[in-house]
């Protein structure tokens, strides 16, 4: 029987509510709302005045070649690096979850990465990568392989799905490997007499019990490649070489930052943000389906 909480006044729920409300209404649709607000202006380059023009920078951008490039670049990228993150997530999470001598600290050492921010990681992996002194540059020379992320568009997008997908896989990990271990052995064993093999017990078993960790996974690292790579991507190629690796957020910071086009900054954030909350929408609509709970 399902038990509710039911208050007896009107005020004390309100009054709960309230610091939660506040704290979306400050730092949530104020900031959205002025975004808004922004995106009709053109500003002047002191900022002491700004001129009307509704619509136009949203029309501006629509037809602007490297604002369109930039999405495909970030879609690109977030399928890459969710796939990867996720992938390699599960992979490690079913070994864990089979090994037994020591599985505390292997368990710990794959948790650490998660602990490091966006920036460093960036850092970290520009420094292996580096042309000159990075270790990884150099072993890949030794086997025909010339890389200079600085000058080849397709190296450096594989440098920043790696640094933006390793620094994921942690967090990825944890929850599958809760999932695993939320699914009961009897079913598991009830098919291994059944005589299916472990591929067979994965693929139709494992897999399905999976499919609300493996949803939810889904949106958050997609969310995670729309917004929070925007340091390892500052950090690694500051979007170039020649725009390869801009993706939707790192140019409203370009635009905005960089450019002094304010105006132009807000009009692709509130682009963003419809986007991004149109992609989750679709998300729950339409996949959500195949979530076997």
């Amino acid at each position: 029987m399902e038990k509710r909480v039911i208050f007896r006044g009107r005020w004390l729920p309100l009054a709960l509510l309230a610091p939660q409300i506040a704290v979306t209404a400050v730092f949530f649709f104020w900031p959205a709302a002025q975004a808004v607000w922004q995106s009709m202006f053109v500003p002047d380059p002191f900022g002491l005045s700004a001129r009307f023009v509704g619509w136009g920078n949203f029309e501006y951008l629509l037809t602007d070649r490297y604002y369109r490039a930039a999405f495909l670049t970030t879609a690109v990228f977030s399928i890459a690096v969710t796939a990867l993150s996720m992938g390699a997530a599960l992979f490690l999470a079913v070994l864990a979850d089979r090994l037994l001598k020591g599985a505390g600290t292997y368990r710990s050492l794959l948790i650490w990465p998660y602990a490091v921010a966006p920036a460093i990681a960036g850092v970290l992996w520009m420094f292996m990568f580096n042309t000159r002194v990075g270790v990884v540059s150099w072993y890949l020379g030794q086997i025909g392989i010339h890389w200079n992320h600085v000058l080849d568009g397709g190296q450096a997008m594989t440098l920043v799905v790696l640094a933006s997908a390793w620094s994921r896989i942690s967090y990825n990990f944890l929850f599958f490997l809760a999932g695993l271990q939320s699914i009961p052995a009897s079913v598991i064993e009830a098919a291994a007499i059944d005589g299916a093999g472990f591929w067979t017990r994965f693929r139709t078993i494992v897999l399905p019990l999976l499919s609300p960790v493996t949803f939810f996974l889904m949106v958050v690292n997609l969310i995670y490649a729309f917004f929070e790579t925007f340091g390892v991507i500052h950090t690694i190629t500051a979007g170039g070489p020649q725009q390869s690796t801009t993706i939707l957020v790192y140019k409203v910071f370009a635009d905005g930052f960089v450019g002094q086009d304010l105006g132009a900054s807000a009009a692709q954030s509130v682009i963003l943000l419809v986007l991004v909350g149109l992609l989750t929408v679709v998300q729950f609509r339409f996949i959500e389906r195949k979530v076997h709970y």
